[in-house]
C-alpha cells in the first residue's frame, strides 16, 4: 500500500478464500473483478473504482496445501460505509476461483479511523499527564478561564433562523439535537462540537431537513419539555438515536461524566416510538439508491436473455434463463428480496412474486394486462 493510498483509506475490507484446488494470486484477484462486474450498478464497478482510486490496491496472500488453496484476502476503501458493506458482500457471491470452486467469507470491515483515533486518544493521555504534572493551581485556575472564553468564541450560528451550534455541525457525519444554546455551550464545554439547538418546543425546518442527512442522536432534558420536542421532532425528522439527562435534570446542567453516560447509554429510536405514541413508518436506510441499483443490473442484462433473483442485500441467490425463471420462482425461499430480468413483466409473473414475498420485480417492458399489486414495486426501462 503506498503512502498516499494510507492516508486516504478509511475502511480495510478482510476476507477469507478456501478454494478446491490450486491457485494464484492473479486468479483471485481476476476472479474479483470478473465475477463482481455488472453485479452492482456503475457506482460500485471494482474497476472504476480502483481507477478513480476510491479502492486501493487488492491484497492477497494465499498458500497451498495437499491439493486444497487457502488465504486472505484485504481490500482498501475510501468509500462510505454502506458502500464499503455493499462492495464486501459482493464478494461472497464468488464461487469459482480459475478452474477451481471457490468460496469466500468476509470475516470483518475494520475502520482505519477508528485504529487511528485509538492511537491518538492514548497518546493524548500519555502527554496530559507529562502536562498536569507540571501545572501549578494558578495556572490551572487561567487554563479554566481561557477554556471558557474559547467555548463561547467557538458556537456557531447555523441555518437561516441563526440557530446555536458547534463548529463541526457542518462537516461531521452524525449530530445531536439539544434545546437550547446553554446546553450547546455546556457540551462544548466537554469537547462535545457537534450538537445543535432547537430553540424551543417547535423543530425549525432547518433542523427537520439537516436530519435527513446525518446520522442523529436526540439529546433532551429529563423533563415534559424534552418529551414534547422528542415527539415532534420524531415525526418531522429523522432521529436515529434517543438519549436524555437524567429525570429532572437538564442538559445544561450535566457534568462531564454524566454526558458521556447519557451518550453511551443513547438507545435506537425505534425502541422509544410506542412510549411517544408516534406511529413511524419504517425509513430506508440512508445510504445507496436502491432503486439505481437494481436499474443497473437491469442494464447489464439486457440483451443476454438471463434473468436474477437477488435478496435484501442485492445479492445473486439466482441467475437462470428467461424462460425458465416462472418456475425457478416457484422454488425459492423467503429471502428472495428482488427479480431482474430481460423480458417482458406478466400477471402469471406478478401473481408468483406476491406469492413469494418478493418486494421488487425489474423488466425491460410490462405487458398492458397487469394489475399491479401494492406490496410490489415495479420498474421497467
Amino acid at each position: 500500500m503506498g503512502k498516499e493510498e494510507i492516508s486516504t483509506t478509511k475502511y480495510l475490507i478482510h476476507a477469507q478464500i478456501n478454494a478446491n484446488g490450486i491457485v494464484e494470486k492473479p486468479d483471485v484477484v481476476g476472479a474479483i473483478f470478473g465475477q463482481t462486474e455488472g453485479l452492482l450498478s456503475n457506482d460500485l464497478d471494482l474497476r472504476e473504482l480502483q481507477k478513480t482510486g476510491r479502492i486501493g490496491r487488492i491484497k492477497v496472500n494465499i498458500n497451498s496445501k495437499a491439493g486444497r488453496s487457502k488465504g486472505e484476502i484485504v481490500i482498501p476503501s475510501s468509500l462510505d460505509r454502506v458502500e464499503t458493506a455493499i462492495l464486501a458482500a459482493s464478494l461472497e457471491t464468488i464461487n469459482r476461483v480459475g478452474p477451481c470452486e471457490a468460496y469466500i467469507q468476509v470475516s470483518k470491515v475494520e475502520d482505519v479511523r477508528a485504529v487511528k483515533r485509538r492511537k491518538v486518544v492514548d497518546r493524548a493521555k500519555e502527554l496530559y499527564k507529562v502536562m498536569m504534572e507540571e501545572v501549578t493551581p494558578e495556572s490551572l485556575k487561567m487554563i479554566e478561564e481561557v477554556k471558557e472564553a474559547m467555548r463561547i468564541h467557538e458556537i456557531a450560528e447555523y441555518g437561516d433562523e441563526k440557530l446555536p451550534a458547534g463548529p463541526n455541525v457542518i462537516s461531521s457525519d452524525a449530530i445531536l439535537v439539544v434545546e437550547g444554546r446553554a446546553d450547546v455551550l455546556n457540551l462544548l464545554k466537554y469537547g462535545v462540537k457537534n450538537s445543535i439547538a432547537v430553540e424551543g418546543v417547535s423543530v425549525p425546518k432547518t433542523v427537520a431537513e439537516l436530519t435527513k442527512h446525518k446520522t442523529v442522536t436526540a439529546f433532551l432534558d429529563g423533563d415534559r419539555g424534552g418529551d414534547l420536542i422528542l415527539k415532534e421532532l420524531i415525526q418531522v425528522g429523522e432521529v436515529d438515536y434517543v438519549t436524555r439527562a437524567p429525570r429532572g435534570k437538564e442538559v445544561e446542567d450535566l457534568t462531564k461524566e454524566e454526558v458521556m453516560v447519557a451518550l453511551r447509554d443513547k438507545i435506537p429510536v425505534e425502541q422509544i416510538y410506542h412510549d411517544v405514541g408516534v406511529k413511524v413508518e419504517k425509513v430506508e436506510p440512508k445510504g445507496p439508491d436502491r432503486n439505481t441499483v437494481l436499474r443497473g443490473i437491469l442494464k447489464d442484462l439486457e440483451g443476454s436473455g438471463n434473468a436474477e433473483i437477488l435478496d435484501d442485500a442485492l445479492n445473486i441467490l439466482k441467475e437462470v434463463k428467461v424462460e425458465n425463471l416462472y418456475d425457478e420462482l416457484k422454488t425459492v425461499n423467503n429471502s428472495a428480496y428482488a427479480v431482474v430480468f430481460d423480458g417482458v413483466i406478466s400477471q402469471r409473473l406478478i401473481d408468483m412474486a406476491k406469492e413469494k414475498g418478493l418486494k421488487h420485480i425489474v423488466a425491460v417492458k410490462m405487458s398492458d394486462v397487469v394489475k399491479k399489486p401494492s406490496p410490489i414495486k415495479v420498474m421497467t426501462r
